[in-house]
């Protein structure tokens, strides 16, 4: 199969392991003759800044897919679920000491600094009806709607582009890549990734990070599929 698109997370997807950019990933993103789309947990502007540096179109889906750009300068699309996030927020609020990261900039979730036990967080709040989950990305600790992910951000981005996920090619490395990875058309998880990214993946690199970036794309691309 030919597919007609890429999605794929940025830290310890195109980065290395200190989070600088892989310049030999963003060198061959750049190449392709297909969109690529930039799918984080990180905030819309940081997901566009990353797409600009890179030369690639500005389709990105941010905040785990609570929000959506079809490119530079374009409306977003943003879900309506941060009161559910920050009821949890203000109830884990009574047993941790939580600090939030980009309070001001974030619009559908909450990101925290990862110094708390996050397997008694979730205990916590499995006694609460909120209709949250909270996930572990291995650069924050997110607070997010359980109705939203990167698969339902990837839904709503590919309609908009005229094509459906099973046309994309996903990579990523974290837990919060895995959905997204089941919904496209072809799912890799670089090596470094988390052992729930592996499994959802159709393959996994030998190299991680940018390198298994690099591998994935160039594979593809000997068999024609990209």
């Amino acid at each position: 199969m030919k597919f007609k698109a890429i999605v794929l997370d940025i830290d310890g997807t195109i980065t290395h392991k200190d989070r600088r950019l892989d310049l030999r990933a963003a060198e061959l993103l750049y190449t392709l003759d297909i969109p690529v789309v930039l799918a984080t947990g990180n905030i819309s502007c940081y997901a566009q800044a990353a797409a600009k540096l890179i030369g690639l179109g500005g389709q990105v889906i941010a905040e785990n897919g609570g929000v959506i750009l079809t490119g530079y300068y374009t409306e977003p699309i943003v879900s309506d679920n941060i009161g559910e996030c920050e009821k949890a927020f203000q109830f884990l609020s009574k047993y941790y000491d939580l600090t939030k990261f980009d309070p001001d900039d974030r619009k559908t979730e909450i990101a925290l600094i990862r110094n708390f036990d996050m397997g008694q967080a979730r205990v916590l709040l499995k006694e609460q009806n909120f209709e949250i989950e909270i996930i572990d990305t291995k650069y924050a600790i997110h607070i997010k709607s359980n109705k939203i992910n990167k698969s339902t951000g990837l839904k709503i981005i590919s309609k908009l582009m005229g094509l459906t996920p099973v046309d994309f090619v996903a990579i990523g490395d974290s837990a919060n890549d895995a959905e997204m990875i089941r919904s496209a058309g072809f799912g890799i998880a670089v090596a470094n990734g988390d052992a729930e990214v592996k499994k959802a993946a159709d393959n996994v690199t030998k190299a991680s990070f940018g390198d298994g970036t690099v591998e994935a794309i160039e594979h593809l691309r000997s068999k024609g599929q990209i």
